[in-house]
């Protein structure tokens, strides 16, 4: 099993150089306040702790502003007079390299933890840094960055040399807060580190044009020391609170963003796109690259569902699901972010459970109606088989006796008992071969120009009552499309059906005619008692029987719907006016006409 490991957080400059520098400041404040009784070894020690510590937390680049400042505390107050730079010395030198060995040392502890809690485990698990660089991270692009530089570069002097010239109006307090303003318009500009360097810069440039003495970086007075400190220290602060501001902003929008792409995707899903390959096509289509959905079985990696096509994605990014499914992309566009591609990764591995449910309630609806056509073609075979066949037993077992002189009369009676089970024995048969071919799957229709007048009195051939059957089929109808043999079983069990409940003073009738849109209709019209409307859905359902009174298993109507189905026709109920069933069979026009037929036969 994958181990995970959360790696350690960097603390962010932004917060970590504001409390460095508010340190420092209490640290010097602390050593001028015991006047002489905090020895310069340690408010050296001091610093150089909080250099050390912060660079181990911090981010690298927070190391060299965090040993300046503390070097310029330590310089400032080492010793009284308090609050006065001393640049040069044995002292200020060692406290020089000691902090930049804090530092150093710090930045080195951070990089071995990030070694060992971040690099290697990520990847290992296929990780990868959100998209979109500094910008995504930190608000502000790389030519904001460069044009803030820029700015603190030409803008900087020009304001010094304007703030020069009016020295006699101006002390240094307005000094302080003119330089502020520049400093937060360059972090508006270009965010957090180009104010930090910014704020440093503009510190050096007071203390060297307006504090006495000038043209130095001795500090006279300790007010002013002071002042410079708090100076780097607010304008840090204020750079910090600018740029988390610029953070959030691009957070956010990326949020409405990621947001905006989710409910599409719902929206897709809902819409009935719900398959996992229309999924990872959506993604792709909305972020560019590849994707893929795999799911582990037997020990290897196999693809369960891809965008397009093509060999596996070896070398792209891996996003895990649940045990045993992951989602691998490449290629994608920045706007494909960590947590929206988990997203897609969830919908798709959701649609995958969905598809494979919906495949076993089909096979568990297919066995139960295999179950139900099981059960009743027993239930019909233990009646409506064995009756038949027990008449055509005791028949010939009459006729066998030697002992019993029948008449000629009694012998054609019993022999046409024997033709009329028979008979009806072949339709049983026949109707339960056509429907398990309908069930089966193995019904293939070769569809051609059929003639009607054709194939109707075919159907006819072996019914009983044959002759009080009336056929309208006009001379120029359309011939159909059709499978003649498909279409003679349909007739001949419509016609079955309208000859068992019509009465002989009111034979049925077939009535064929053109429909309209390219189809004729074939009526087959009796004048029975006719079906409720409830029932008139339910005769084309196999072994069904609405009249409990006439033989059969049921199975004739429902052949009839399955072979119109399978031929693209139709076939409907409705009353027969004055009192009946009238049943409709809709079939499509063949190309071609007839004349064009009769001369192709």
């Amino acid at each position: 099993m994958r181990r995970r490991t959360q790696a350690a957080r960097s603390f962010p400059a932004v917060f970590a150089l504001p409390a460095g520098f508010t340190a420092f400041l209490a640290v010097g404040t602390i050593a001028a306040a015991l006047g002489g009784r905090m020895p310069g070894t340690a408010v050296l020690t001091a610093c150089a702790a909080i250099t050390g510590v912060l660079s181990a937390t911090a981010e690298p680049l927070a190391a060299l502003p965090l040993a300046a400042i503390g070097w310029l505390t330590v310089a400032g107050f080492s010793k009284p007079p308090y609050a006065q730079l001393r640049l040069s010395g044995s002292f200020t030198w060692n406290a020089a390299i000691v902090l930049v060995i804090a530092a150093a040392a710090g930045t080195c502890v951070r990089l071995v933890l990030r070694r060992y809690t971040l690099v290697d485990m990520e990847v290992r698990s296929g990780k990868r840094d959100e998209p979109g660089g500094a910008e995504a991270a930190g608000g502000i692009g790389s030519r904001r960055v460069l044009g803030a530089a820029l700015l603190a570069a030409a803008g900087l002097p020009l304001l010094t040399w304007a703030l020069a010239a009016a020295r006699p109006h101006l002390d240094l307090a307005d000094d302080l807060l003119i330089y502020l303003v520049a400093v937060v318009v360059i972090t508006v500009v270009g965010g957090f580190w180009p104010a930090v360097a910014a704020a440093v810069a503009a510190s050096l440039l007071l203390n060297w044009y307006f504090t006495q003495p000038l043209h130095t970086f001795t500090i006279q007075q300790p007010r002013n020391l002071l002042a410079l400190l708090l100076f780097v220290t607010v304008a840090v602060a204020v750079s910090s609170v600018v740029h988390l501001a610029a953070r959030r902003a691009v957070q956010a929008a990326r949020s409405r963003q990621e947001s905006a792409a989710l409910l599409a995707l719902a929206q897709t899903v809902l819409g009935g796109a719900d398959s996992p390959i229309e999924i990872l096509a959506h993604l792709t289509q909305t972020h560019g690259g590849q994707a893929e959905l795999i799911e582990r079985t037997g020990g290897h990696w196999v693809r369960v569902a891809a965008s397009q096509a093509g060999s596996p994605l070896d070398a792209a990014t891996r996003i895990d699901v649940r045990p045993g499914l992951a989602l691998r992309v490449t290629g994608q566009r920045p706007t494909a972010t960590r947590a929206l591609l988990a997203g897609y990764a969830a919908q798709a591995a959701a649609a995958v459970d969905r598809e494979r449910l919906r495949i076993q309630a089909a096979q568990a609806e297919a066995l139960a109606e295999g179950n139900r056509i099981r059960t009743a073609l027993l239930a019909a075979v233990s009646h409506d088989l064995r009756t038949p066949l027990a008449s055509i037993k005791a028949s010939v077992s009459s006729l066998r006796q030697d002992d019993v002189d029948w008449s000629a009369a009694d012998e054609a009676d019993l022999l046409a008992t024997i033709e009329q089970d028979a008979d009806r024995l072949d339709d049983l048969i026949g109707n339960l071969l056509d429907m398990s071919r309908l069930h089966t799957g193995s019904l293939q229709p070769f569809l051609r120009p059929t003639p009607v007048d054709e194939v109707a009195p075919a159907a006819l051939l072996g019914l009983d009552r044959s002759s009080g059957l009336t056929l309208s089929v006009p001379e120029n109808l359309p011939v159909v499309r059709a499978d003649p043999g498909l279409l003679e079983r349909v007739l001949a069990n419509l016609f079955s059906n309208a000859l068992r409940h019509s009465p002989p003073s009111q034979p049925p009738e077939l009535r064929a005619a053109p429909a309209g849109d390219g189809r004729v209709a074939l009526d087959v019209i009796d004048h029975g008692p006719g079906v409720a409307d409830a029932d008139k859905e339910r005769i084309f359902e196999p072994f069904v029987r609405i009249d409990r009174h006439t033989s059969g298993v049921g199975l004739g109507l429902a052949v009839a719907k399955g072979f119109a189905d399978a031929m693209g026709g139709s076939i409907t109920a409705a009353d027969t006016p004055g009192g009946g069933l009238t049943i409709t069979v809709t079939l499509p026009v063949a190309a071609g006409d007839r004349t064009a037929l009769e001369a192709e036969a």
